[in-house]
């Protein structure tokens, strides 16, 4: 059962067997392993401590089995691909969206909701995650221009296959054929009312997901997924579907900046002065490259924030991840410690 679900790792070592995680309820995780699907939570001791990264959907876990009742998940797999985000939220917080996949479906409908800015955090993240992006363009059908909005998605998308579809009519899906193999994991990504249930319905050719309606005034969407989840279509592909995301706050994204705004970081290093603030200093690379229109200041803005947004939540996470460790430690020593 499990090996329709992606290809298992190589657990040799590790207590328990494997599982995958399908869905996740609060602390109550549904997986699928050799016996079928059922239910697990996680070890307390290993998981509170510190001691393993929580699980997310699509992860791989390593379970002890429970006749008749919740299994015990003791291991979270080493990842193959992961992508988070900051949670919403006052406090800097990481918020896993899922694990182990294999390519990034980022949709935006071509509407109201069309937002280069948004495209390319959802970008630096997916290239981050250690997966293939791949920018899938909905709503063909409505689009009165869509070659505007593909020159402008693969001009914000280097490096990343850039698709226009229409799950209402068909056009444009074959061209996503390629990336639907048996035992791929797809995560699919996007704000609401970007149609992303819509096209998992018209991919499995049935209707295994529940759609719903956008306002028209604003082109925004009401959430129809409410929670993460993996599915296994007819086919053998494997499709994350993720809620709608109003906030998609960043995390450590450096390598996903770097790849999604590579022209940005093929001109840093051609100004006159390496301590350039690409303000008003002779020899700006930046600044020559905006004045030709050779790069939108839109898009060097764009650069600038995520930059230092990535940089400031990083040192932030940093520190609490280095605080947890702390207190996990001192825990585990409370408990070694022989008592008076």
């Amino acid at each position: 059962m499990i090996d329709d679900y992606g290809f298992v790792p190589d657990t040799t070592g590790l207590p328990g067997v494997p599982a995958r995680v399908i869905a996740q309820h609060k602390d109550r995780y549904e997986i699928v392993s050799r016996r079928g699907f059922s239910f697990a939570r996680l070890k307390a001791g290993a998981y509170y401590a510190g001691e393993e990264p929580f699980p997310t959907v699509g992860d791989y876990v390593t379970v002890k089995e429970i006749e008749n009742g919740d299994g015990q998940i003791l291991h979270t797999v080493p990842r193959s691909s992961f992508f988070a985000r900051r949670a919403s939220g006052t406090a800097v917080r990481e918020q896993a969206i899922a694990a182990n996949f294999d390519y990034v479906l980022i949709l935006q409908s071509m509407n109201q909701n069309y937002n280069l800015r948004r495209l390319e955090r959802y970008l630096a993240l997916a290239w981050q995650s250690g997966a293939i992006p791949v920018i899938v363009l909905t709503k063909a059908d409505l689009a009165e221009d869509r070659a505007a909005f593909l020159t402008q998605a693969e001009q914000a998308a280097p490096g990343a296959a850039v698709h226009a579809v229409s799950a209402q009519t068909g056009e444009g899906l074959d061209g996503l054929r390629p990336y639907l193999q048996p035992r791929r994991t797809l995560v699919f990504l996007g704000s609401s009312g970007v149609g992303k249930s819509s096209l998992v319905n018209a991919l499995a050719g049935a209707e295994v997901m529940a759609t719903g309606g956008i306002r028209e005034i604003d082109g925004k969407g009401r959430h129809t997924t409410t929670r993460r989840q993996l599915l296994r279509l007819d086919s053998g592909v494997l499709v994350i579907d993720t809620p709608g995301m109003r906030e998609l706050g960043m995390v450590e994204a450096s390598d996903g900046l770097e790849s999604t705004f590579a022209d940005v970081e093929a001109l840093l290093g051609r100004c006159r002065f390496s301590d350039c603030s690409h303000e008003r200093e002779p020899g700006c690379a930046i600044r020559a490259a905006i004045d030709a229109g050779e790069l939108d200041a839109a898009r060097w803005a764009s650069y600038q924030k995520l930059q230092a947004e990535s940089r400031d939540n990083e040192d932030l996470l940093s520190r609490k991840r280095e605080w947890s460790k702390n207190v996990a430690k001192l825990n585990r020593l409370r408990k070694k410690r022989p008592e008076a």
